[in-house]
């Protein structure tokens, strides 16, 4: 009978679920939407307001989070997007693009279920006036930087040059 017992007992503890759950912070579903968006067609950026595209003028960032509100539930996502598309592309075409790659990923990622996705475009740029956009004081400072050390060589490089010029000068006066 103690066997059995024992038996009862082990079963019964091997049937039970651990206590728990698994939650996402918004963080990682923003990451999420973040990446799963970077290759959509006519999407030529995100717009994360005021203050995450004065910081990104200020130095390059790679924050795939800007711009993308989400509320994260138990087991369903809505996700907010204020997006720049490019001229000469549909919107209606980009926002199903979207749709279909945000709930793809998020379900495959978390197996949460896409329930809302409200995007605004709130510019329409060429991909050129996108690219101008995008350089940062950090670029130009860079530039300047490299431009600065090009025009250093030169003097040094000339001044080498001179140097040499008025020896080989001084050796052909002194014989």
């Amino acid at each position: 009978m103690s066997t059995e017992k024992t038996t009862t007992q082990s079963t019964a503890t091997e049937n039970r679920q651990p206590k728990g759950e698994l939650t996402f912070d918004d963080k990682v579903i923003q990451k999420v939407v973040g990446y799963a968006i970077e290759n959509v067609t006519g999407l030529l950026g995100v717009d994360g307001g005021f203050v995450a595209n004065i910081k990104n003028k200020i130095v390059n960032t790679d924050n795939p989070t800007d711009g993308i509100g989400v509320e994260v539930g138990k087991e369903q996502v809505a996700v907010d997007l204020n997006i720049i598309m490019a001229y000469g592309h549909n919107a209606h075409d980009i926002y199903k693009q979207l749709t279909e790659v945000i709930t793809k990923q998020v379900r495959e990622t978390t197996s949460l279920t896409l329930v809302e996705l409200n995007v605004e475009v709130v510019d329409i740029q060429t991909q050129k006036e996108f690219d101008a956009s995008q350089t940062s004081l950090q670029d130009r400072v860079t530039a300047a930087g490299s431009t600065i050390k090009e025009k250093t060589s030169d003097g040094v490089d000339a001044v080498k040059k001179a140097t040499s010029q008025a020896v080989n000068d001084d050796d052909n006066r002194v014989k």
